[in-house]
């Protein structure tokens, strides 16, 4: 998890603002419940007088007080007689103490309730005033609204320090998700097959939504509990014990409760929580192999089957949620449920030390909002702990694919070539291995493609003809012998300007969502029109091009399922064309075309390209009958090279193939 909070360099700004927020909105919310304490004790109970000292006395008091206070003199300065009022009031006290003032205002009264002299002093104050004639319902206004307006105050920054917590934390975590979802496409993006192999695609695309916005809905929590949670329980423990020490243990034992539950729903829960992301990927993967599928599908009439695979991964995966989320529901009741008894137990032994006298009531309001406030940080601190597992699962996941290594890289010193590129293609007794196969796909493979001329590849199903093609723009590497181009191992070439300079056509015409333009012109975007037009009329698709509304404009769906199987091998044809490239891949990319189309468009080839290395992959003698060059595979092993009529006399494999596809007849014509 700690890894991938490298990718959090752009929101540090925020973060840092976010902490600061966070340390406001803790101190504003451990401020409220003193002010709450001084509402209902000063406010209500002393009937808003804040200090022992009166601020008015009447004769009788002041003459009594006079006898039991110690500084008789300093006492005689705090106090003005007033004739008029009859009474004495307070000029200047800075140096008589709260508590010598009690005391001695103890000492004059006739009864003293045992616990009660803080508010039998506040009490005897009140009369004071009420028989000199002072408003003490102004007095205990005018302190209820000043302390309401300081509350309502602090629960305004508190609230805006909310807002902007909230807004900076969701913003912050967009921007890493968004950032994570860049690193992770380009990532999966630069893989060669080799790397595409060690994950399924329904994974990457799991780790690529899913994983990442885990990790994003838990960045936005780690932000808003990482620092608040601390800083309010400990906020919180401080302000309890400085409330009621007697009653910290109340406080002790609901926490000690609130981790024993969720210690247990976490030892239940976390396991499903793990597999949950496996479920997910193995339901994608269905999914996603279902509607790839769809033709091969009702062709076989196997809708049922595809039904009940996916209702059984669906079934697993709802099984495991609900049984998460079930879990995970029963802790808020719970934590409920403990909370309520907390403030049961507080005024239940609060109300022994109010009877006392060793609290107030609204000591013990503070005391219960204090310990809701413990609580629920403990709870939040708790919760984060259950979302960091499963965050972790999934930034496990992402960097996985993040810290892959890919196996084909551009050299660090790249091949230089001051007279031009060429493109000749030579292999020297090259041998390949897919990773993890046992034994090599291909076996001191030799030949030569020159500039200008046609080289064809034709062998049994899994002869390897297919993984010849991939090797030259390096979709995998070779690992014996040597591939080069105009004379440079392709590993020495930089990999853009390598795969500039190929035109590669694919066995099955993929084209993407777009038009039929940007489709063609997918090799390079600056592309101008007019060779885009080129590109589909040598490939011979401007023809149904202009039937269409819109022409090169038209639509094309994802996966080009709106043209048929002919139409989207000449786009995918044109689309090789259209930068003109100095080598020119064909993997079996005739098969699509009726026999007029494929002689049209190798026909145009040869005139419009006639300098570049063509290499056909093909299945059919009909289309490799006048190639320059003809290269017969068996089992990774190239058992005959040549042209179509030494064939037929030298390389039985070749026979064996022209004989299933030609007749006598043809075979004499040919020949």
């Amino acid at each position: 998890m700690v890894s991938i909070l490298k990718y959090l360099k752009e929101s540090r700004l925020p973060i840092i603002f976010v902490v600061i927020l966070l340390m406001v909105k803790v101190v504003t919310d451990l401020v409220l419940p003193l002010y709450t304490s001084q509402i209902v004790n000063v406010g209500i109970q002393q009937g808003g007088i804040d200090s022992a000292i009166p601020i008015a006395l009447t004769e009788e008091t002041f003459t009594a007080l006079e006898e039991h206070f110690e500084d008789k003199e300093l006492l005689r300065a705090a106090y003005r007689y007033d004739a008029d009022q009859g009474g004495y009031f307070l000029i200047n006290h800075p140096q008589i103490g709260e508590e010598a003032m009690e005391e001695a205002l103890a000492k004059i009264r006739i009864t003293d309730p045992e616990g009660l002299r803080e508010q039998a002093t506040y009490q005897q104050i009140r009369d004071e005033y009420l028989e000199l004639g002072i408003d003490v319902a102004k007095i205990q206004n005018r302190y209820i609204l000043k302390t309401g307006a300081k509350m309502i105050g602090v629960s305004l920054i508190s609230a805006l320090s909310a807002i902007l917590v909230a807004l900076n934390a969701s913003r912050s975590a967009a921007r890493f998700g968004r950032r994570l979802r860049k690193e992770v496409f380009s990532k999966v993006v630069s893989f060669s097959q080799a790397e595409m192999n060690n994950f399924s695609t329904a994974s990457l695309v799991t780790r690529s939504t899913n994983d990442i916005q885990q990790i994003q809905h838990s960045f936005v929590m780690i932000l808003r509990v990482v620092v608040f949670a601390p800083l309010m329980a400990f906020g919180g423990i401080f302000m309890v014990m400085s409330t009621n020490v007697g009653m910290a243990w109340i406080i002790a034992l609901a926490v000690a409760l609130v981790f024993t539950i969720i210690i247990s729903l976490l030892a239940v829960a976390m396991p499903r929580f793990k597999r949950l992301q496996l479920l997910i990927d193995d339901t994608n993967r269905i999914v996603r192999e279902t509607l790839s599928g769809l033709p091969v599908i009702r062709a076989f009439n196997t809708q049922k089957h595809e039904r009940q695979r996916f209702e059984e991964a669906n079934a697993e995966l709802t099984k495991t949620s609900l049984f998460v989320n079930r879990t995970m529901s029963a802790m808020m009741p719970l934590m409920t449920l403990i909370m309520n008894l907390t403030a049961l137990l507080i005024v239940w032994k609060g109300g022994y030390a109010i009877q006392a006298g060793k609290m107030q009531i609204g000591d013990m309001m503070a005391f219960i909002q204090y310990s809701m406030m413990v609580i629920m940080s403990f709870l939040m601190i708790t919760m984060l702990s259950i979302m960091l597992p499963r965050a972790s699962v999934s930034a496990k996941r992402i960097m996985e694919v993040l810290n892959t290594e890919n196996v084909l890289l551009s050299p660090e010193v790249k091949a230089q070539f001051p007279h031009g590129v060429k493109g000749e293609v030579s292999f020297e007794e090259v041998g390949f291995c897919y990773p993890g196969a046992q034994s090599e796909s291909l076996h001191s493979i030799s030949f030569k493609a020159a500039p200008g001329t046609t080289t064809a590849i034709i062998g049994s199903t899994g002869s390897g003809k297919s993984t010849i093609l991939n090797l030259i723009p390096r979709f995998h590497d070779i690992t014996s012998g040597k591939l080069l181009i105009d004379g440079v191992d392709v590993r020495e070439w930089d990999l853009k300007e390598l795969r500039q300079m190929v035109g590669y056509v694919p066995q099955q015409g993929l084209l993407f969502s777009g038009t039929i333009a940007s489709n063609i012109a997918y090799g390079s975007q600056d592309i101008p029109q007019a060779e885009i037009e080129w590109a589909a009329e040598v490939a011979q698709a401007s023809n149904f091009i202009a039937e269409r509304e819109g022409q090169y404009e038209s639509r094309i769906a994802q996966g080009g399922v709106n043209v048929s199987g002919g139409q989207r091998q000449r786009l995918s044809i044109a689309r090789a064309l259209a930068h003109r490239p100095q080598i020119l891949l064909f993997d079996d990319s005739f098969s699509a075309l009726d026999y007029k189309t494929e002689q049209l468009v190798r026909s145009r080839l040869s005139e419009e390209l006639s300098e570049a290395t063509v290499i056909i992959v093909a299945q059919r003698i009909s289309t490799i009958l006048h190639a320059d060059n003809i290269i017969v595979l068996d089992e990774g092993r190239i058992v005959g090279q040549g042209r179509h009529k030494e064939l037929l006399e030298g390389c039985r494999v070749y026979q064996e193939i022209a004989m299933s596809q030609l007749s006598q007849q043809e075979l004499s014509n040919h020949g």
